[in-house]
């Protein structure tokens, strides 16, 4: 979540009941009973309402998956999840069927009974060289791979270069986030099916044995090596209570400084003074203008709270507009300040 004016990162929440408080609602004024003294029992002045504050905040939805499929456009990633799960993504064979991430589910039970796990599959829309910067929906797409926790990099082995499509991705992963490539992964070599791929299976296998990176040969398609896929899947994800735990930590609030209630600047703001600190633009927001024991008292805090002097000392003069919040006062030397 953002602040949508500036863009500053006010929260980041992964998990339940995780709260944040967006903007503050404004304090009750007090009655006129409430400043009764002994010299004046029954006095005209009382506070207003303060008002709420107002914030438009930007929210970025990022899928939270135990594993996250990616790969360049057309890899299979969608094919294989239809044939890991239940879900139904569109197919096609043309680049860039998938616009929007998929999730199925994967009940290892199906597979090895007693396994109690479920777990969720997300397939990511195909990336492109240069998504890091931008390229394509890349931003769009890779903050979704940050909640996973494990990779399956889809390559296709029938494509005129398997090895360099697999080093795009690595290359891609790495430059929006470099401990991408630390996550837990498996690389899946689809279309063994066809003859290209299975002429390059045996040499893509051998790079990967020697990287030390898991490897697992399928054809999505037609179903040929989903057990051994499924099995390595079952080893490297978390037990099962692991798995109720959100897959990084409990998220982050951003606490920020802030001035004590006293504290106050005064600036010049074109034609006109703007007077900024948290007590006196709340005073100014419960001040009831039109009363004049109101306004006097408004006149006496600005006094007492040392504005009134650095208000004189930047140069206000009778006439010159004072702003105060969203509050627009007239200054005058006599009265201190009346609203206009």
């Amino acid at each position: 979540m953002r602040d949508a004016q500036t863009g500053d990162l006010l929260a980041d929440l992964v998990a339940r009941e995780q709260q944040l408080m967006v903007a503050r609602g404004g304090r009750g004024g007090l009655g006129n009973v409430h400043f009764a003294t002994a010299t004046n029992r029954a006095p005209t002045h009382a506070q207003k309402g303060e008002p709420g504050e107002e914030r438009r905040v930007q929210l970025e939805l990022r899928l939270i998956a135990d594993i996250g499929l990616v790969g360049l456009p057309n890899a299979g990633k969608s094919t294989l999840l239809k044939a890991l799960s239940a879900a139904t993504p569109q197919i096609a064979p043309y680049p860039f069927t998938t616009l929007v991430p998929n999730l199925g589910v994967l009940d290892l039970g199906a597979t090895e009974p007693g396994d109690e796990r479920r777990v969720t599959i997300a397939d990511m829309p195909g990336l492109i060289e240069g998504a890091s910067g931008g390229a394509g929906l890349g931003h769009a797409f890779l903050r979704h791979v940050a909640r996973t926790r494990v990779l399956g990099h889809v390559v296709d082995l029938a494509a005129a270069d398997p090895e360099r499509d697999y080093q795009v991705i690595r290359d891609e992963l790495a430059a929006h986030d470099a401990r991408l490539l630390d996550k837990v992964s498996v690389v899946i070599g689809n279309k063994i099916d066809l003859p290209a791929g299975a002429a390059k299976r045996a040499a893509f296998a051998r790079r990967r044995a020697r990287e030390g990176i898991a490897f697992v040969a399928i054809s999505a398609n037609e179903a040929t090596g989903l057990d051994r896929l499924i099995a390595t899947l079952a080893r490297l994800l978390p037990d099962a209570e692991t798995l109720r735990q959100p897959g990084e930590p409990a998220g982050v609030v951003v606490h920020r400084f802030q001035s004590g209630p006293d504290v106050f600047a005064v600036t010049r703001e074109n034609d006109a003074y703007r007077v900024a600190g948290r007590r006196i633009e709340r005073l100014a927001a419960q001040t009831n203008f039109d009363n004049p024991e109101s306004a006097e008292r408004f006149q006496r805090d600005l006094a007492r709270l040392g504005v009134e002097r650095e208000l004189v000392k930047a140069g206000v003069v009778p006439g010159d507009s004072v702003r105060i919040g969203s509050v627009e006062l007239e200054w005058d030397d006599e009265s201190g300040s009346g609203s206009t």
